[in-house]
C-alpha cells in the first residue's frame, strides 16, 4: 500500500456520505480502483523494481483521491519516493512541510510556465538538479480549475521553481510513442494539450533524463486508462494493446 492507498482511505474516513462516481455500482478493487473482474494490481510493478533518482509530491484537490478516475495514483504505482497530501488554503500541513524542507530533495512546481510571475525561474523541457540534490516535483493533481486555485493559493510553494513542457519540443527527444494530444479518454480534458496528471509525470521524467521510466509510466497508464473504461462499460476508446504492450516492455528489460 502506498501513499495515494493511504490518502485515499484517510479522506474516505472523513467522509459522512459514499463519494458518488461515474459507475458508482461497480464493485471495486480497494487499490487500484478498477471493477474487481478488470482488476490490474496482479500485473503492477514489483515493489522496488522501478529504479529512480526522482520524487513527487502530490498535492491533490479535496476529492480528487476519492475518484476512481484518478491517475495521480499511477504515479505511486512506480516511484517509490512519492508522496500524497490533501491541499489545504488555510491549514498548514507540518508532515509535507518535512518532505519540503528534506536537504536530499530539489523541489519543482510543475505548472505551465505562462503562469510564471515575476523573475521565477522555469525549467522548460529539461530538469538540472543541484549537485547532491535529487528531483521532487509537486504535482497539483485536479481539475484544471482546481489545479489552477491551489497554484495561486498556495504561498509556500513560491519560492520553488516551475517545470513546464512543450508537448510539440519532447517529441524528438523521449522514448515514449506519444503525440500531443491527452491519450486520457476516460474524463475529458477542459483544453487542449491538457494532459492527465499520470501523463504529465511521465513527460517529467523524460525531462529528467529518465527516459525508460517515463515510457513504463505511459504504458501503465495506458494498461489502466483501457481497464477503467471496460470496468463502467464506456465505448472504449482505449489501447486494446496495452497490456501486451506493457507485459512485453517489462519482459524485454528483464533478459
Amino acid at each position: 500500500m502506498h501513499a495515494v492507498h493511504r490518502l485515499h482511505q484517510f479522506r474516505k474516513s472523513l467522509s459522512t456520505t459514499t463519494y458518488k462516481s461515474r459507475g458508482q455500482r461497480v464493485i471495486r478493487c480497494d487499490l487500484c480502483r478498477l471493477s474487481t473482474t478488470f482488476c490490474i494490481c496482479a500485473i503492477a510493478p514489483k515493489n522496488g523494481s522501478v529504479k529512480t533518482n526522482a520524487g513527487f509530491l502530490l498535492l491533490m484537490y479535496d476529492t480528487e483521491v476519492l475518484k476512481p478516475s484518478n491517475t495521480g495514483k499511477l504515479i505511486a504505482d512506480l516511484i517509490p519516493d512519492t508522496f500524497a497530501f490533501l491541499w489545504s488554503r488555510t491549514t498548514k500541513n507540518p508532515e509535507m512541510q518535512a518532505v519540503l524542507d528534506d536537504e536530499q530533495w530539489q523541489p519543482f512546481v510543475v505548472f505551465p510556465q505562462e503562469y510564471a510571475e515575476g523573475n521565477r525561474q522555469v525549467h522548460s523541457n529539461t530538469v538540472i538538479c543541484e549537485q547532491g540534490k535529487k528531483p521532487l516535483f509537486i504535482m497539483l493533481d485536479g481539475s484544471w480549475r482546481e489545479a489552477k486555485k491551489m497554484f495561486r493559493k498556495s504561498p509556500y510553494l513560491n519560492k520553488f521553481p516551475l517545470v513546464s513542457f512543450d508537448p510539440k519540443m519532447l517529441l524528438d527527444n523521449i522514448a515514449s510513442p506519444v503525440g500531443t494530444e491527452s491519450r486520457y479518454t476516460v474524463r475529458k480534458t477542459e483544453l487542449e494539450h491538457q494532459f492527465s496528471t499520470a501523463e504529465v509525470a511521465a513527460r517529467v521524467l523524460e525531462m529528467f533524463g529518465e527516459k525508460d521510466n517515463g515510457h513504463l509510466l505511459d504504458l501503465w497508464f495506458d494498461v489502466f486508462n483501457y481497464q477503467y473504461q471496460k470496468s463502467v462499460c464506456q465505448r472504449n476508446k482505449g489501447n486494446v494493446d496495452a497490456i501486451e504492450n506493457y507485459q512485453r516492455y517489462l519482459s524485454d528489460k528483464e533478459r
